[in-house]
Formats: structure tokens, C-alpha cells, sequence
């Protein structure tokens, strides 16, 4: 395998990965909760490195363990009217309902904003969100050099910008850590695990797990061994920059409370410390930092939500879909960030635990031998549990629901209460497969 697939082209392929995950919240989120979590911040930060890192990169190699082509036909373990469900609002929500406008807002936030006046108004957003999006099209347009233009081109360049600020602050920190705030206080670690539900990065997995294994295979990788080994090496390197960006980032924002005060969001944080270190050039640092990683994950989702879409009404075809997403993500970045991230929470909440079970259950697989009645146990249990999270994250607050789940299910205050149903749901569904194999016989089996 050594003599088909270079390291050179692993390596590609990690920087490749690291970057299609890096971009819009990856920069914001771990900077705020910093600021947040003050002398909590390694529990935090771990918390946050689990499903930031760990579940992403768990969700891509599920891809190449399962041997699916793509996430409707890992979906459809479950059950065929499921896997379209599932996957269309997987696609919407990391696509053009929150994910791919995210990246145009928060560029034009942190890039451009701070160098406006105060009563510009909201034709620059306008402008600069069809630049930003006339560029995503473009390089979406040639899907087959994605590998090229993420990994040999971008990457180096947004590598070198976040670098030079990390090491600065790491060599020369602003202050000292302060006490957490309320929010963590208490339970540090399962605040940071929910604040990386914000990356949206373990929905993104089942997107982009299907870019690194298609290219993994392109480059000569046949069999599943082959494939699992490369795909293991490519995510151990963006694991190891992502986790340290993270924590860099983490860092950075801990130490600058003493200084700086408490922030409304990580995008001022990171703005704040630019200017901090560089002055009048950490604006421009920051600026053009933001600008290059939300572009990265701009194409990749483009990319792959057109080819998602495309698959699913061939009749439309994938330029069109390419085009009419930029023109419709361009729309939606123009409501505001702010907007954005506070429709985004209760869906997010709704949606990732079903991705989390799917990861594990995929691993699984054989040991329970692919029957859909485990599948469709645990995740029915789960989407119960997170649904009324999601009802909570959306500030609809049923007490009598919510004292009873408190009541019953350990960590449900902390919004991880469908841990327990999802193992407890999974057991359920193999002892019902039993019993149908016992009655039922000849009953069809769902791959």
C-alpha cells in the first residue's frame, strides 16, 4: 500500500480535512469559552476537544469502516424512509439553512466590520456576502480539485495566520485566568461537550467523511483495510492540529479576562486580542485569518450539498445546485449573525445526538449483526430525549417533561440525558430481533 498511496498525499489529505472543519465557529467558539470557563478551562476545553475533534473525525472514519458510499445509504440501516429524513435535514442544516450562511456572516464580522463606521449600514454585508459567494460558486463549480485548492493552497495560508497569533499568545499571555462564570462553574466539562454541538463539525463528518474517502479510494486505495489505514493516518494529523488550535485558541481567551473583561462573543474576543498584540495589523491579521478558513468550509459544503442534491433529483443538475445554494446562502448570511446561531441552537440540539448513536452504532455493526430493529431502538429513544432538548434550547420550557426526565436520567440537566435511553433503546431492539427471528422467520433484513 506504501508504494500506492505516498505519505505526502496522506498528509494532503489531513490538511485537507483539518481545513474543511476549521472555519466559521471554529475560531469563535473555543476563544468564548475560554473566556468562560477562567480557571475551568482545561475542563472545559477537554469537554470541548470530544466533540470538536473526537466525534468529527470518528464520524469520517465510520464512513470508511462501513463501506457506504454515502450517508443516505448508511442511514438506511435504519429504515430506507429514514435515511431520507435524516439525511436532507442533516444537508439543510449544515448547509444553507445555518452552516454555509454562518461562514459568510462571521467573515464579514470579524474580516470587515471592525474596519467600517458604526452607521454603515447593511449594504457592505450585502456586498461583501456576494463577493464571498461568488467565489465559493466558482471554486464549487470544480469539485475535482478540491483536494488541491483545500489542501495545497488554503491550508498553508490560514495555517500561517492562526500560528503566528497562537504562538504570540501562548509566548507572551495577556493576563491571568479569572473565576469561571456562572454558566461553568459547575460541570465544566458537559458545558464545553454542548458548546461543540455549536461547530455543527460531527453533522459535517457524514458530509466531508465522503470527500476524504472518495479521494482515499481515487488515489488507489481498494480494499477496507487499505482505505481504514490511510484514513486513520489523515485523521490522526488533523486531530493533532485541530486539538491544538483549540486549546491554543481556549487559552487565549482564558488569559485576556484580566485585561480585556468579559466579551459578548468570540468574535470580539479574537478581535480584542489582535489588536492587543499587533495594534492597527491585528485587524487585518484576524481579518484575512477569518476570511480564508470560512471560505475553505464554504466550498466543501457547497460541494458536497450540490452532489447530495443532485443524487436526489437528478434531473436538476449539480452547477445549478452549486449556484442556486451560493445565491440562497448569500440571502440568509444577510439576517445577521446573531440570528443565525440563535435559530441554529434548538435544531442542533434536536439533531446531533441521532448523529452521535449513528457514529457508535456503526462501529457496532457486526458485532450485532446490522439488525435495523438496534438501529431504530436506540435512535428512538434518543430523538425523544433530545427533541424536548431541543425544545428547551428554543426557550419552550415543559416543566412536568423536564422534572420527570431530571428525575429518571442521569446528566439530562446538562442536555446529555439520551445517553442512557440510546444504550437502553439499542437492547431493546436486539431482544425484539430475536423475537422475530423466532416468529417471523422469513422477515426481510435491512442491510
Amino acid at each position: 500500500m506504501s508504494n500506492k498511496i505516498p505519505f505526502s498525499f496522506i498528509v494532503v489529505i489531513g490538511l485537507m480535512l483539518f481545513a474543511l472543519f476549521f472555519g466559521a465557529g471554529n475560531l469563535i467558539f473555543p476563544s468564548m469559552l475560554g473566556q468562560s470557563a477562567g480557571e475551568n478551562i482545561w475542563s472545559a476545553n477537554a469537554g470541548f476537544l470530544v466533540t470538536g475533534v473526537g466525534l468529527p473525525l470518528l464520524g469520517v472514519l465510520a464512513f470508511g469502516f462501513s463501506g457506504k458510499e454515502d450517508l443516505q445509504s448508511l442511514a438506511s440501516r435504519v429504515h430506507p424512509l429514514f435515511a431520507v429524513v435524516f439525511t436532507t435535514v442533516l444537508y439543510l442544516a449544515i448547509g444553507p439553512l445555518f452552516a454555509i450562511p454562518r461562514t459568510g456572516s462571521v467573515s464579514f464580522e470579524i474580516g470587515v466590520k471592525p474596519f467600517l463606521s458604526d452607521n454603515s449600514g447593511p449594504l457592505p454585508l450585502l456586498i461583501f456576502t456576494i463577493i464571498f459567494f461568488t467565489i465559493t460558486c466558482l471554486f464549487s463549480l470544480n469539485p475535482a480539485k478540491i483536494v488541491e485548492i483545500v489542501g495545497r493552497i488554503l491550508t498553508p495560508i490560514k495555517l500561517g495566520f492562526i500560528g503566528i497569533l497562537v504562538v504570540v499568545a501562548f509566548v507572551n499571555p495577556i493576563g491571568n485566568f479569572q473565576a469561571p462564570s456562572e454558566h461553568y462553574a459547575v460541570q465544566p466539562f458537559f458545558n464545553g461537550f454542548r458548546e461543540g454541538y455549536l461547530t455543527m463539525d460531527t453533522l459535517a463528518s457524514f458530509i466531508f467523511g465522503i470527500i476524504i474517502i472518495n479521494a482515499i479510494k481515487e488515489k488507489g486505495a481498494k480494499t477496507k483495510k487499505e482505505i481504514m489505514i490511510v484514513c486513520g493516518k489523515a485523521t490522526a494529523i488533523a486531530a493533532v492540529i485541530l486539538a491544538t488550535i483549540y486549546t491554543s485558541l481556549s487559552y487565549m481567551g482564558a488569559s485576556s479576562v484580566e485585561k480585556l473583561g468579559r466579551l459578548d462573543n468570540g468574535g470580539a474576543v479574537l478581535a480584542k486580542v489582535s489588536d492587543y498584540y499587533f495594534g492597527a495589523y491585528g485587524g487585518i491579521l484576524l481579518g484575512l485569518m477569518m476570511i480564508v478558513a470560512c471560505l475553505t468550509t464554504s466550498v466543501g459544503l457547497v460541494t458536497a450539498c450540490s452532489s447530495y442534491f443532485h443524487k436526489l433529483f437528478p434531473k436538476v443538475s449539480y452547477k445549478t445546485f452549486a449556484i442556486s445554494l451560493s445565491i440562497f446562502s448569500a440571502i440568509v448570511a444577510n439576517i445577521g449573525l446573531t440570528q443565525l446561531i440563535a435559530i441554529s441552537v434548538p435544531v442542533l440540539t434536536a439533531i446531533y445526538p441521532l448523529a452521535i448513536v449513528l457514529i457508535f452504532l456503526t462501529f457496532f455493526h457486526s458485532i450485532f449483526k446490522g439488525k435495523a430493529e438496534v438501529y431504530q431502538g436506540s435512535l428512538l429513544l434518543t430523538f425523544i430525549i433530545s427533541f424536548f432538548d431541543g425544545l428547551n434550547g428554543a426557550g419552550i420550557h415543559l416543566s412536568s417533561i423536564n422534572n420527570f426526565f431530571n428525575a429518571i436520567l442521569p446528566m439530562y440537566e446538562v442536555g446529555l440525558g439520551w445517553i442512557i435511553p440510546a444504550i437502553v433503546g439499542g437492547f431493546i431492539g436486539y431482544g425484539s430481533s430475536l423475537l422475530r427471528v423466532k416468529f417471523i422467520p422469513n422477515h426481510p433484513k435491512l442491510d
